[in-house]
C-alpha cells in the first residue's frame, strides 16, 4: 500500500477499519487488484482514494463484484476516465448491490 503512495496514517486507518487486509495475500490478492484497477485508467493517486475510501474493496472478487460493476456504469453510458473518476470518489459503488 505504501508503494502506492499512501502514508502511514491512510494505511493505518485502512487497517483499522478493514483488518481483514492482514489475511489476504499480497502477491495472489492485493497486487492484482491494484493493478486492475490502474487497467481501468486510475492513476496511482485515484487508486490510493479509493482505498482509503474503501479498503473492503481490495477483499472484493474481481469477476463476481468489480467487473459486473463496472460493466455495469459502462453501460450508463460512462467512459474509461468517467468509471476511474467515480470509483476513486465513490468507491463505496462497490459496496452496493447493482441487482436490486
Amino acid at each position: 500500500l505504501e508503494d502506492l503512495g499512501m502514508d502511514n496514517s491512510q494505511v493505518a486507518r485502512a487497517i483499522s477499519s478493514h483488518p481483514q487486509l492482514f489475511a489476504h495475500n499480497i502477491e495472489s490478492n492485493l497486487k492484482p487488484k491494484v493493478q486492475w484497477l490502474k487497467d481501468l485508467g486510475m492513476d496511482d493517486t485515484q487508486v490510493v482514494r479509493a482505498i482509503s475510501g474503501l479498503p473492503q474493496l481490495l477483499g472484493l472478487n474481481i469477476e463476481s463484484n468489480l467487473k459486473p460493476k463496472v460493466q455495469w456504469l459502462e453501460d450508463l453510458g460512462m467512459d474509461n476516465s468517467q468509471v476511474a473518476r467515480a470509483i476513486s470518489s465513490l468507491p463505496q459503488l462497490f459496496s452496493l448491490s447493482i441487482e436490486s
